[in-house]
């Protein structure tokens, strides 16, 4: 996907009803907050995407959960990480029928952990759950999505480098100064 749909939201809501993965499935991308921290994706039953029992092929509710909590973070994060899906597995609560929505966002503690968690370079795999909802709001499924997330190495933080030591002293004592911080110590050695 092109970082040209995260340039607004309803350029990302045109280029999801287009995608083919999802045009060919009823799968439509409803809303998405201005600030990108949720997105409203629903489904509605048709013959093309029911299954042999009359209800929705369990691949497409999959399929409307698989990439948006990837995708949000995108635009909320920035171009400096790298941002993936990892795992995730879908529970099946109940045959679902008709038209059925799913909720994906994010709160600023968890973007703040991220940002936390990744500060340094390490990788982060946070973890979301949410559950599919039919007409009624009654849970469909449950989806366990893992995420990838690392800061890209060009904006990581500089690695620590350690401080310079000059060392000065006879055989009975001997002193350091820190030449970066400008401190001394000084200290004795009887054994010699």
């Amino acid at each position: 996907m092109s970082s040209v749909i995260f340039r607004s939201p309803s350029l990302f809501k045109a280029a999801m009803r287009v995608w083919p993965p999802y045009w060919g499935t009823g799968i439509a991308v409803e809303e998405v907050d201005p600030q990108w921290r949720s997105a409203t994706v629903r489904m509605r039953q048709r013959f093309y995407n029911a299954n042999a029992f009359g209800t929705h092929f369990g691949g497409s509710l999959y399929a409307m959960c698989d990439p948006h909590y990837a995708l949000l973070l995108i635009p909320l994060l920035g171009r400096g990480y790298v941002i993936w899906d990892k795992a995730a597995s879908i529970e099946f609560l109940k045959p679902a029928r008709g038209t059925v929505t799913a909720v994906f966002d994010w709160s600023e503690a968890q973007l703040e952990e991220i940002r936390e968690k990744t500060a340094g370079g390490e990788k982060f795999e946070p973890r979301r759950t949410l559950e599919i909802h039919d007409a009624a709001g009654e849970a469909v499924a449950r989806v366990l999505k893992t995420l990838y997330v690392r800061r890209r190495e060009s904006t990581r933080p500089a690695p620590h480098t350690p401080q310079a030591l000059a060392l000065s002293g006879s055989h009975k004592g001997a002193s350091m100064t820190n030449t970066l911080k400008g401190e001394r110590v000084d200290g004795l050695r009887e054994d010699i």
